[in-house]
């Protein structure tokens, strides 16, 4: 995994993600959430990258089984101190998953991937450990604001300088590596600048449009499809040992 989040980085992204922003992608996400995972309650689902457990909470409100993973304990810890015991939560790497393989019915990764080492490592390992599908959220490299935090990364802003900005057609060409051939679905959360606010059309255009490649703010589908897919059963008689080997029994019978 790239950046581990402590008590200070941490900070810095609250900060954005508490800036209007911040505020108006997580007003948003869960309808996004909604219409791009259709979740179902009693379903298990994933969090890579949970942070502070923002997701977490969505999820257990729709009544689902939730599991959050991340990197950070200070993270955790906070994650833990809003959540509780609703949810388990786990500190590991994205790019290698403590989890069995199709334990997960969905996934998800919202602002995870571009804070990643190895973005195409942590998509197999999450669709090692998903069945149905996964859901990718982040900011657009190619949107104006994404410049805009780009500039602010290379003038040494603490949470910008360590992020990979992605566009729709690196994270769709991502899936494909990692998934081959499976079916995408894609949408986005425009953010349009301060001074176009209420200027009649042009603000309807910005507000409207729901498939820009040029948006603030990526959501990405993938429904995963298998070839084979195998399902464990449990074993139900108990194995004794034996007395005697199999070869040992062929010896007795020449004698």
């Amino acid at each position: 995994m790239g950046i581990i989040f402590d008590k200070n980085i941490a900070g810095f992204y609250e900060s954005w993600r508490r800036s209007y922003q911040g505020q108006t992608i997580e007003r948003s996400i869960e309808k996004q959430i909604l219409t791009f995972l259709d979740p179902r309650p009693g379903e298990r689902v994933l969090d890579i990258g949970c942070g502070t457990g923002n997701h977490l909470i969505i999820f257990n409100k729709l009544g689902m089984n939730v599991t959050g993973i991340d990197a950070s304990s200070y993270m955790l810890d906070k994650a833990g101190e809003r959540i509780g015991k609703r949810c388990t939560l786990k500190k590991g790497m994205a790019e290698a998953l403590p989890f069995d393989d199709n334990e997960f019915d969905l996934t998800v990764l919202i602002n995870t991937l571009e804070f990643l080492d190895d973005p195409l490592e942590a998509l197999r390992e999450a669709g090692r450990v998903t069945n149905r599908k996964i859901f990718i959220g982040a900011l657009n490299g190619f949107s104006w604001n994404g410049l805009l935090k780009r500039i602010k990364g290379y003038f040494g802003d603490p949470l910008f300088n360590h992020v990979k900005f992605y566009n729709l057609w690196q994270i769709k060409s991502l899936f494909r590596d990692a998934y081959g051939d499976t079916p995408v679905s894609w949408g986005c959360i425009n953010i349009y600048p301060s001074f176009i606010e209420g200027r009649g059309p042009v603000s309807k255009i910005f507000t409207e449009c729901r498939y820009s490649p040029f948006c603030y703010f990526l959501c990405i589908s993938v429904t995963m499809t298998y070839q084979i897919r195998t399902k464990n059963l449990p074993l139900k008689i108990s194995v004794k040992t034996a007395s005697q080997s199999l070869a040992g029994a062929r010896i007795a019978e020449d004698l």
